[in-house]
C-alpha cells in the first residue's frame, strides 16, 4: 500500500496487518502513482530485531523495521528522523529532546495543561524536512507509546533540550553545544550518501533554529521558561484561563 509521509509517497511492503492499521490515517488516496520510497523489512533485519524484543507480535517486530527502512531513505529527500517531542503552538513547532527519562512526556504535558491551543504533532519520531532556508516538522504514525500526534506538518522555531533538575533555569546553547546533543537523538544511515546527507541536515538544524537546554522540575514555571524563550510570548498572557 502507498502512503503520504513527511510530504513523500511510500509504498509499504508488509506481510503482517499490523502495519496496515497502524498507518491507516496516511494512506494514499492515490494508489497507482509513481513513489519516492519503498520501505522493506528483510528476513536479516526482522531476525536482528526479534533477538532484541522477544515479547512483541511479529506485526510489531516488522513494522519497527519498516520504519527505520523509510528513515533510512529520507536524507535522499532532505528530510531525517529526529527523536525528540513536537508540539505547534500559534502555528510553529518546538521540539523537545533528551535521553530517554529525562522528561520529554512530561513537558509536553504541561504545556498542553497550560497553554491553548496546543497540540502534538508527533510525541516521538517525528520527521523534518530542511525546505526554503528552513525546517518542517512532521507528524508519522509512529508516535511513541502514548500515541501523541496528529497528521499534521509546521515550520519547527525552537529545540529544547532537557534536564531534570531542581531549579528551573533555561539558556541558549552555542551551535556546537547543540549540535552534541543534536547527535545523540538522530539516526545515521548506514548507506554512505544518505549518511553524509543526514550530517548536513543536522548542521542546518543547528545553524538556523535556535537552540535551548532548560533545566527543569514538573512545575508550570518548567513550562513558562521553555515557552517564552522559543516563543517570545508572555506566559502568564496566553495560558488558561483555568488554571
Amino acid at each position: 500500500m502507498v502512503y503520504e509521509i513527511a510530504g513523500l509517497r511510500v509504498r509499504i511492503e508488509n506481510k503482517y496487518g499490523f502495519t496496515t492499521k497502524f498507518c491507516r490515517e496516511y494512506l494514499s488516496d492515490d494508489q497507482e502513482s509513481p513513489v519516492d520510497i519503498i520501505a522493506t523489512a528483510s528476513e536479516e533485519e526482522f531476525a536482528a530485531e526479534r533477538s532484541l524484543s522477544d515479547e512483541f507480535s511479529d506485526g510489531y517486530i516488522e513494522n519497527i523495521c519498516l520504519y527505520r527502512s523509510i528513515c533510512m531513505q529520507m536524507p535522499a529527500f532532505g528530510r531525517m528522523l529526529v527523536h525528540c517531542s513536537v508540539l505547534e503552538y500559534d502555528g510553529n513547532a518546538y521540539a523537545f529532546l533528551g535521553r530517554s527519562g529525562t522528561g520529554k512526556s512530561t513537558h509536553t504535558k504541561l504545556w498542553l495543561k497550560y497553554l491553548s491551543p496546543t497540540r502534538v504533532i508527533n510525541g516521538d519520531k517525528p520527521i523534518l524536512e530542511y525546505k526554503d532556508g528552513g525546517f518542517i516538522a512532521y507528524g508519522t504514525p509512529w508516535m511513541g507509546k502514548e500515541r501523541w500526534g496528529t497528521r499534521a506538518q509546521a515550520p519547527l522555531k525552537g529545540l529544547c533540550f532537557l534536564e531534570q533538575a531542581k531549579v528551573n533555569s533555561i539558556r541558549k546553547l552555542s551551535i556546537a553545544e547543540a549540535s552534541t546533543r543534536l547527535f545523540t537523538q538522530i539516526l545515521i544511515p548506514s548507506e554512505e550518501k544518505n549518511a553524509i546527507a543526514t550530517l548536513e541536515l543536522t548542521d542546518k538544524i543547528v545553524t538556523q533554529v535556535p537552540a535551548y537546554l532548560l533545566q527543569c522540575d514538573i512545575s508550570e514555571e518548567a513550562a513558562k521558561k521553555s515557552f517564552e524563550a522559543m516563543t517570545g510570548f508572555n506566559f502568564d498572557e496566553k495560558k488558561n484561563i483555568t488554571n
